[in-house]
């Protein structure tokens, strides 16, 4: 069983990363770094935890998946990523999970951003 639950958390951690990169550049950046991190510090956690983190990762991904379809179907409108969380889905936070979602809030609604991708059209050679 444990070699099956490695398989499972490989798969969604990939899963994940490549459904970023439908996302703008910065929140991409952004995105990326903060699975590693969850996924780093979610190593070693029991059993139930690692389930319930499972489980939140993949609605996740089923969402951002979702959002990458409705962003290719209507090409021509300004996409939007992410949803909101309830009230009752926030109440079940623990305060440092609600630090860590503030961190991020911030971080993906700077005005200045502090990723500055760009793709260079100009030839290497």
């Amino acid at each position: 069983m444990p070699g099956r639950h490695i398989a499972r958390v490989r798969t969604l951690y990939r899963r994940i990363l490549q459904l970023h990169r439908v996302l703008p550049p910065d929140l991409k950046a952004l995105g990326d770094q903060y699975v590693k991190d969850e996924f780093r510090r979610h190593k070693t956690v029991g059993s139930d935890e690692a389930q319930r983190f499972l489980q939140e990762w993949e609605v996740y991904a089923a969402v951002l998946w979702q959002q990458a379809n409705e962003k290719r179907q209507n090409s021509t409108e300004k996409a939007l990523f992410g949803t909101f969380l309830s009230e009752e889905k926030l109440n079940d936070f623990r305060d440092e999970q609600i630090g860590h979602l503030q961190k991020l809030m911030q971080e993906a609604t700077k005005p200045n951003k502090q990723f500055s991708i760009t793709e260079s059209t100009k030839s290497k050679f």
